[in-house]
């Protein structure tokens, strides 16, 4: 990939744009892999090449914030009232983007949550993707609850069989309002994709899935989104914490790509055979693969 590399001259005046405010500069070198990280091999993509290491720049940890979560769930499993002792599962509203990056996600979180997947991305933009996606989403989630059920039968019967794999996951599908999209895009269109005009779009989604989650009465609310490396865990968390203090419901917090959850996702993509798209579903996200894939063609 050196080959497509700014030239000093270029990175110099690449250093002096302005990108739209966004949350964080990105080095030419990092923009050549965002470009290609949906059309690089999955398993040689890289999950971590926005990342700084953590421990040493004193970074939040989210995945260990997410582990905290979780060991304080299993340390508290059984809940007391008056009248009896039960099984205490907290409730999760999870947000999806799609059904290659839940895959991972409620492979790990239905173990210990009763997650009910919100299905909502006005930021794609043609319907007929919108729907292949859905679709998908909704076979993965049928096809994950029966291999729960399979497994419980089996447990029934047989002591020594596998324990159950999770509790039955369930999913709502929100408005398809791509027109939402549209508006909140306005002056935001030239922006680069990881910058303002995405942030806006992480805050869209978020903030419908807070404002469910609470008319719903979950524990918690989340999204699969950072399970991608095209997308900014640090500005989704942040989104999410902002939302969970507006709407008083607890935000989960998450860097799914850690700890091998991207490779896993596309390991069960291929066990599920699900589609996996090759850009977000926006406009602007279609418009700069359909470039990149031009530039490959002329670059022979």
């Amino acid at each position: 990939m050196s080959d497509m590399l700014a030239s000093d001259e270029e990175r110099a005046e690449e250093k002096e744009e302005l990108d739209c405010h966004s949350y964080r500069r990105f080095e030419p070198e990092e923009k050549v892999a965002f470009l290609y990280i949906y059309t690089m091999e999955p398993e040689t993509a890289q999950t971590d090449w926005v990342e700084d290491d953590n421990e040493m720049n004193g970074v939040r940890n989210y995945q260990k914030e997410l582990d905290r979560v979780i060991d304080n769930i299993i340390g508290k499993k059984e809940c007391r009232t008056k009248d009896e002792t039960r099984i205490c599962v907290p409730a999760l509203f999870l947000h999806s983007c799609c059904a290659p990056c839940s895959s991972y996600v409620l492979e790990y979180l239905r173990a210990y949550f009763r997650i009910t997947v919100f299905y909502y991305n006005p930021n794609i933009s043609m319907e007929d993707e919108y729907r292949k996606r859905v679709v998908e989403q909704k076979r993965l989630i049928a096809a994950y609850n029966a291999e729960s059920e399979r497994r419980q039968r089996m447990a029934a019967d047989n002591a020594e069989a596998d324990s159950p794999v999770g509790y039955p996951i369930e999913i709502v599908e929100g408005d398809y309002e791509p027109e939402r999209f549209f508006e909140m895009a306005k002056g935001l269109e030239q922006c680069p994709e990881g910058g303002e005009r995405c942030f806006a779009c992480y805050e869209m989604r978020l903030r419908k899935t807070a404002e469910l989650a609470r008319a719903g009465g979950y524990d918690y609310f989340a999204t699969t989104l950072t399970i991608s490396p095209l997308k900014n865990a640090v500005k989704l968390n942040e989104t999410g914490e902002r939302l969970a203090e507006e709407y008083g419901v607890a935000w989960l917090p998450s860097d799914f790509k850690k700890r091998g959850g991207y490779q896993r996702s596309i390991a069960l993509s291929k066990e599920y055979d699900l589609y996996r798209q090759d850009y977000c579903g926006c406009v602007f996200s279609r418009a700069q693969r359909d470039r990149q894939t031009a530039d490959n063609v002329n670059r022979g």
